[in-house]
């Protein structure tokens, strides 16, 4: 099968909805995403990274969420429960390369309120499923190799250790990182599809909520050193 470019159509979850990203969404995705905690984990590159203020927040949202032929951009939103359609993170499948039917799902972060929820495992069932149903042979997902945390959670959705890309790409403070590189191949999906729906099943009927609980949770995490996941 030929890779093709999805077309650009929400994607809906049981706990979450995927939506192109718009400008409109950047309010959202301030309140989500503006915060030290999220950044501290090398997004955005790193904490040096973190916008200022509101306007700096839309300058690097119009940058950091392009779109075009090879990139798909997405707002993540709560579905259903009380806080039915909250902006909760943003996601990405990038780097599309359809003769090589190749992709790489990143530029992901969440809002802390829900790191350790159904949100990350859900965004990933969905995209994985996305590129994997149109032809893609081969998903890349890779993260800081000095974020132990992040790797410890690409791994936990089932992807393979492909190495370490060494002085890889220049943080916002001006030094190099070194990205720990993972993928996911299309023999391997219906095994990663199956554990991350096992772990969606595992959360019942509970909804994902934006209340006390969650921001206690996040702050935990926070405290503990959680990047997104």
């Amino acid at each position: 099968m030929t890779a093709i470019r999805p077309a650009d159509a929400p994607l809906v979850g049981r706990f979450i909805r995927l939506t192109p990203f718009t400008e409109g969404d950047i309010p959202g995705l301030e309140g989500a995403l503006r915060h030290h905690a999220v950044f501290a984990g090398g997004y955005g590159g790193g904490p040096a990274g973190l916008p200022a203020d509101s306007t700096q927040f839309r300058a690097f949202a119009a940058s950091y969420y392009t779109g075009g032929v090879d990139a798909m951009p997405w707002t993540v939103r709560i579905e259903g429960g009380p806080d039915h359609g909250a902006v909760v993170g943003a996601t990405k499948l990038g780097d599309l390369d359809l003769g090589n039917a190749s992709a790489h799902l990143g530029w992901t972060a969440y809002d802390p309120r829900v790191w350790g929820t159904a949100v990350n495992p859900e965004a990933k069932l969905l995209l994985l499923g996305l590129a994997f149903d149109h032809g893609f042979g081969r998903v890349k997902i890779q993260a800081d190799a000095a974020n132990t945390r992040s790797r410890a959670a690409i791994a936990k959705l089932g992807a393979q250790f492909e190495g370490i890309a060494r002085r890889d790409k220049r943080r916002a403070d001006g030094s190099w990182r070194d990205s720990a590189v993972y993928s996911v191949i299309v023999d391997e999906w219906p095994v990663v599809r199956a554990g991350l729906e096992m772990r969606l099943a595992a959360r019942g009927e509970r909804r994902v909520e934006l209340h006390a609980a969650s921001a206690a949770a996040g702050a935990e995490a926070t405290r503990a050193g959680d990047p997104t996941r």
